[in-house]
This record gives C-alpha cells, sequence and structure tokens, in this order.
C-alpha cells in the first residue's frame, strides 16, 4: 500500500467513506425512482418467469420434443395465481422491487465508489492491474443475474409453483413469496458469478494459491453442490444444470490464481 506524505487521519478517512456511501445510495435511489415510476415493464419481466411461453420453457419443451417425451415445460399456464393478502401489500411490492431494481442496475456505478475510496492507497502498477476491475466485475454481475433469471428462476417457479401434496390444495401465492424467489435467485446468482474477481484479489493477498484450490477441488464440488441445493429446487436435474456453470467459474478462477502468482513471482525475481 502507498504511504503518502498527507496521510489521512481516521476520521478522515470516515468522512471520505461517508460521501461515497452517500453518492452510492443516490445513484441507488435515482434508478429506484426510475423503476418505481415504469412498473408495468419491470413487473412484466418479474412476472413472466410464471407465463409458460417464456423462453426458458419454451427451449426445455423443444429439447424434450428433441428426445420424444413431454417435459413438464410444455405447460401453456402454470397452475398457480399471485395474489396480495395485506391491505399495502402491492404498494410495498411496488417499492421494494424498486429498491431492489436500482440496487442491480447501479451496481457498476456503486462498484466505481468502492473503488474511488481504495484507490488512493494503491501503487500506481496496482491501480493499472486493477483499473480493469469495475467493468470485469460489472459483467459477470450482469451475467450471473441474467443466468439467475433465465434459469434458475423459472426452474424454482415451475418447480415450486407446480407442487402439490393435494388436490385439496391450491397454489396461491402471495406476492412477496413469489418477489423473494426472484430477487434471491437473481442476486445470489449475480454474486456467485463474482467468484472470479474474488480469487484474485484472495490470491494477491497470498490467501490463496492455485495448488491449494486444486488439492481442494473435490471439496470444492461439495460446496457448489450444496449452493446449488440452496438456490434451486430440490431435484437432481435443477442442481445439475446450476452445478456446471459454478464449476467451470471455478476452474476459471485456478488459471486466474495461477497468473496472479506468476505475475508476482516475477516482480521479486
Amino acid at each position: 500500500m502507498k504511504v503518502s506524505e498527507g496521510e489521512m487521519t481516521f476520521l478522515d478517512h470516515l468522512e471520505e467513506l461517508r460521501w461515497h456511501i452517500i453518492r452510492s445510495a443516490v445513484a441507488v435511489l435515482v434508478v429506484a425512482v426510475i423503476a418505481f415510476v415504469f412498473k408495468d415493464y419491470i413487473f412484466a419481466l418479474l412476472f413472466a418467469p410464471k407465463n409458460g411461453d417464456f423462453f426458458t420453457y419454451q427451449m426445455f419443451c423443444k429439447v424434450g420434443h428433441w428426445f420424444n417425451f413431454e417435459s413438464d415445460f410444455c405447460a401453456e399456464q402454470l397452475p398457480f395465481t399471485i395474489q396480495s393478502r395485506t391491505m399495502a401489500g402491492q404498494f410495498s411490492a411496488h417499492i421494494w422491487t424498486s429498491i431492489w431494481t436500482g440496487v442491480i442496475v447501479a451496481f457498476p456505478y456503486v462498484l466505481y465508489e468502492v473503488w474511488r475510496f481504495i484507490s488512493p492507497g494503491l501503487y500506481d502498477n496496482e491501480r493499472k492491474l486493477a483499473r480493469g476491475f469495475i467493468l470485469i466485475a460489472s459483467i459477470l454481475f450482469f451475467i450471473g443475474v441474467l443466468f439467475g433469471y433465465y434459469l434458475i428462476t423459472p426452474l424454482s417457479v415451475n418447480f415450486l409453483g407446480s407442487y402439490s401434496v393435494s388436490p385439496e390444495v391450491k397454489n396461491q401465492i402471495d406476492i412477496d413469496s413469489y418477489i423473494s424467489v426472484v430477487r434471491s435467485s437473481v442476486i445470489s446468482c449475480g454474486i456467485i458469478f463474482e467468484l472470479p474477481i474474488v480469487i484474485y484479489f484472495l490470491t494477491k493477498l497470498g490467501v490463496v494459491n492455485p495448488d491449494f484450490m486444486r488439492k481442494y477441488r473435490k471439496h470444492a464440488v461439495i460446496v457448489v453442490l450444496i449452493i446449488a441445493a440452496v438456490i434451486t429446487p430440490p431435484d437432481v436435474t435443477s442442481q445439475i444444470i446450476v452445478s456446471i456453470p459454478i464449476m467451470l467459474l471455478y476452474e476459471v478462477s485456478i488459471f486466474i490464481s495461477a497468473y496472479v502468482l506468476k505475475k508476482e513471482q516475477n516482480k521479486v525475481t
């Protein structure tokens, strides 16, 4: 870390951090207000995975036809309805959906504010190495968000919305419960896809190295299966579908760790 002559005091750092947090909050709020206004478009996206003509269902239905079996994804409409059981239920869902939309869309700017806070303490060469941090981290996050929306969400909605213990019980899903499934699927996948970035910095800090990651690859597989079981419906097919890209991210992270370690060793020699 770089030590400057005019080193800031602890209170100065707190003041600087406060303004970074305020600017990030304002960015989230601005996007949230826009999302609040365009609620028809936002909720159309939100409720799309409950319709039988959703892209993912159509894709899995066609795959089923290729293998000559009738898939559960071919239903024209899923057998559940969404309801609001409290007076402020829909308004509350509108507010919180707008806020979470702000968090997701403003994610690159929040990363930018994080970068502005930590960059003064880095050497010039460290700044150059991490210059693409915001772009790469944002791309990975949004790929994860799309993965969660187009794969995890429809798998979860289809399984949980169609599950029945008895014909006597009708699935009437509360709006908060439905939105919670979509939100957790999207955001958790966005965070999981940040794994290569996390490994990059952990390797630079000397916490992990490629040999360590290769040695504990089998343990990583178990952890990945546990993560897949948490964020997907409890069926083997869904867990395998989710586990494959996460394991690919793990393998990519090994190469990133090896690259960073090699660069660090070259500096020493």
